[in-house]
């Protein structure tokens, strides 16, 4: 693959990215704390009107940039769910929208650019704390600019797991089942509320391991080429290669990462 495509006004991809990433911020910081509508899309699973004021406004970026481009964005996945060919948007509005409505300041804005469905550039930006998580494919991870990399960590005794549940109950219990019997054998386990965010922690080495079971395009692409860039193993949930399509996930530094899927290994826990 030649370098990442130049847009329709002369931009880089990368900053177009960041871009959307400001505009993101901008209308969801006008709106954290604010009353507004909330919507259901199953239990647990929740949408407002910012994440598709934000959605709105990236789209149509995008489609100025990159009027070539396919997006597959959350809130409008429709048909480009299982897009493999040419270039592709995948973006998160909103990655954490319960936490956003709900006035907890973890929640993120992701967006990646896939090429033949492989992330080749990736970007999450938290709009609380100004943090901003970058890997170009080749490229490394920067976070805020300066260099970072996946923990060192050796095993999953000494680790810091971060998880989430998704929205498949039965998944859910299957994770939680297994957190039981291997506890105490890690540190301590932190619950997110945020998928992209926890990968993009697993990549810099916040999180030793991460551990998700029911994930999306949107919420996994960017954190795919975040963690790979930082040095880290990032795994689907049966320890085969991971793409945007894979449903679960094992990422974090590759000594902790690799102990859990051994200690997983004939649990069942997916």
């Amino acid at each position: 693959m030649a370098g990442l495509p130049e847009s329709a006004s002369g931009r880089g991809a990368e900053q177009v990215a960041r871009l959307c990433a400001e505009e993101a911020s901008r209308i969801i910081m006008g709106h954290f704390g604010r009353g507004q509508e909330v919507l259901s899309k199953g239990r647990g699973n929740f949408t407002t009107e910012t994440d598709l004021a934000v959605e709105s406004a990236v789209l149509e970026r995008l489609r100025k940039e990159y009027p070539d481009h396919a997006v597959l964005s959350e809130e409008r996945s429709g048909e480009l769910a299982d897009w493999k060919h040419g270039w592709l948007w995948v973006v998160d509005p909103i990655d954490g929208t319960h936490n956003f409505s709900q006035g907890i300041p973890h929640f993120c804005f992701t967006i990646a650019l896939c090429h033949e469905g492989e992330p080749v550039l990736g970007l999450t930006y938290a709009p609380m704390t100004g943090e901003e998580f970058l890997a170009r494919k080749g490229g490394g991870l920067l976070v805020n600019g300066e260099p970072a990399s996946a923990s060192a960590t050796p095993s999953l005794a000494q680790a810091v797991l971060g998880m989430d549940l998704g929205y498949d109950d039965s998944r859910a219990w299957k994770l939680l089942s297994l957190l039981v019997e291997l506890w105490p054998g890690v540190q301590s386990v932190r619950v997110m509320g945020s998928a992209a965010l926890g990968l993009a922690f697993a990549a810099c080495g916040r999180f030793d391991v991460f551990v998700h079971n029911f994930l999306y395009p949107w919420d996994l692409a960017a954190g795919i080429l975040l963690v790979q860039e930082g040095g880290g193993l990032i795994l689907d949930r049966d320890g085969g290669p991971v793409t945007i399509h894979s449903q679960g996930v094992i990422a974090g530094t590759p000594g902790a990462a690799q102990d859990f899927l051994r200690l997983a290994r004939g649990k069942r826990w997916r």
